[in-house]
């Protein structure tokens, strides 16, 4: 397998025990996430899959500018699959990569990012004591040599979970968007950091609303006929 360190997307190594690839070093990692997501690297981590990381830089917005109106699903799901392929051109090959993207449906409309301190608190005056749709698009893009059992194949499929947020007032709002953490994650909001308490319920895959369904992603591999196990980290399976 080769090493996918380029210019612009420096290669990071999901073991916090083990220091980034030197550039020609071959790698261990069979799963290539095309994502720089802290939240997806620690889904994964905590599962015991090994894998490496490897962000793709695309213009979201003018890719979901150019495809026309879409479902929430498809759009999550565009991206995702646009993120797999450009990480798989980035890469030597070698690699199951898998790309995600997330989104928040609130009343008929996709959320992203805020970016800002001042959409971030506007984003949330909304959200308050509502309920939305959490999106997360997978794309599998299978780019093992033929030899390695691979297929070539490109597809994938979206989860979604509803989120049910407390009823905040402007002080915990403005509290918790002076922390930084919803600037830049869908939604602007965490389950997994300092926004879990004001998330009152999930239905559906929770792991949905942190950016990688572990489910879904199990099924996925399946597809490609490579069991989420042989995945497991040396030190999940000499146990």
């Amino acid at each position: 397998m080769h090493d996918v360190t380029t210019a612009t997307a420096p290669f990071l190594v999901s073991d916090e025990d083990q220091p980034p690839a030197a550039p020609g070093e071959e790698l261990d990692p069979l799963l290539l996430l095309a994502s720089a997501s802290a939240g997806r690297r620690a889904t994964l981590d905590r599962a015991g899959i090994a894998h490496a990381t490897l962000a793709a830089d695309l213009d979201e917005a003018a890719l979901l500018e150019a495809a026309g109106p879409l479902d929430p699903s498809d759009a999550v799901l565009l991206l995702a699959r646009e993120k797999a392929h450009a990480v798989t051109r980035a890469s030597e090959g070698g690699y199951v990569v898998l790309g995600c993207d997330s989104m928040l449906e609130l009343d008929g409309e996709l959320v992203g990012k805020p970016l800002t301190t001042e959409r971030a608190v506007e984003r949330w005056r909304s959200l308050r004591g509502a309920r939305a749709v959490l999106h997360t698009g997978h794309w599998i893009v299978d780019d093992r040599d033929e030899e390695d059992g691979g297929t070539g194949a490109t597809f994938g499929a979206t989860a979604s979970a509803t989120v049910t947020f407390a009823q905040l007032d402007d002080e915990e709002i403005e509290a918790y968007v002076a922390t930084g953490e919803p600037l830049g994650v869908a939604g602007a909001f965490t389950i997994d950091g300092l926004g879990g308490p004001f998330v009152t319920s999930v239905e559906g895959d929770p792991h949905a609303v942190v950016g990688l369904s572990l489910p879904l992603l199990r099924e996925l591999l399946r597809e490609i006929d490579v069991p989420l196990h042989v995945l497991w980290r040396a030190d999940v399976t000499a146990g």
